[in-house]
């Protein structure tokens, strides 16, 4: 399965989505520092990465810049998870490739990283 790497704050969110996508058989890493996260990826080197929006610096739209800034993550799908509501397209702006909005379904969660995965043929 899939390398996911999650950079939230909230480590009620990330202890969450680390469960949850952990018994859907993909190898989580979860970090609460959004500076680590660069770091983190360079170690991790996801298929996926799960950013919220509203962390202390970086924030998620710099952390989506810096990650796409890296060629070695460019085409890695990015899908946000954020308490603020946003479009697709507004979410595309800054790097994302979807958004989720909080509090969120995990029945929805799933599809959408199956669906991200999918595009860049990683099951």
């Amino acid at each position: 399965m899939a390398k996911i790497l999650i950079v939230d704050d909230d480590v009620k969110v990330t202890t969450l989505l680390k469960r949850y996508l952990s018994s859907a058989g993909h190898e989580v890493t979860a970090i609460n520092d959004s500076s680590k996260a660069i770091q983190a990826a360079d170690k991790v080197r996801p298929n996926l990465f799960i950013f919220d929006m509203m962390m202390p610096q970086p924030d998620g739209y710099r952390l989506c810049g810096l990650i796409r800034a890296n060629p070695d993550y460019q085409h890695t799908p990015i899908l946000i998870i954020t308490a603020l509501d946003y479009s697709n397209s507004k979410a595309a702006s800054f790097g994302a490739d979807d958004y989720l909005t909080k509090p969120f379904d995990l029945d929805e969660l799933g599809p959408k990283i199956q669906f991200l995965l999918n595009k860049t043929r990683i099951v």
